[in-house]
């Protein structure tokens, strides 16, 4: 039975480390990998219909670039692997959504890197690793 690993993927090298070992692992056990990545957004702001407009448009238009540029290449090279692979690209608070993917997904296991893009915040505010070793439906392993 195969079973479903998610590993959030930022393009950083935490990320990519975070990759290969989701890749070793699904390689060993038979599994497939869904390349999770969560474009951060609030929806805590009072906007104009203009301004809403124009906030859907650019989501659009930033979906895009994430799908082509970040996420397009990794697939690429996981189907290369002969892994069976597939994406989850989402806004929304990154601990919350990448729960919520694990979920949905029915993951056997949620696999991040210790810290990716955002470093600095992260340190202030708590970080996506903490959040979701706490919060997370599946176990998280947090690859350094």
């Amino acid at each position: 039975m195969t079973r479903k690993i998610v590993v959030g993927y930022d393009g950083s090298e935490t990320a990519r480390r975070a990759l290969d070992f989701a890749m070793a692992r699904a390689r060993a056990e038979n599994n497939s990998i869904v390349i999770a990545h969560v474009l951060e957004w609030s929806p805590y702001s009072f906007l104009t219909p203009s301004e809403v407009e124009e906030r859907h448009r650019r989501r659009s238009e930033e979906l895009q670039r994430a799908e082509t540029a970040i996420l397009a290449p990794v697939v690429a090279e996981v189907e290369q692997a002969g892994i069976p692979v597939a994406t989850a690209l989402r806004y929304g608070h990154i601990a919350e959504t990448m729960a919520r993917i694990a979920k949905d997904e029915d993951a056997a296991m949620l696999i991040i890197g210790r810290m990716g893009h955002s470093g600095f915040a992260a340190r202030i505010f708590g970080s996506v690793a903490a959040t979701l070793a706490q919060a997370s439906p599946v176990p998280v392993v947090i690859v350094p």
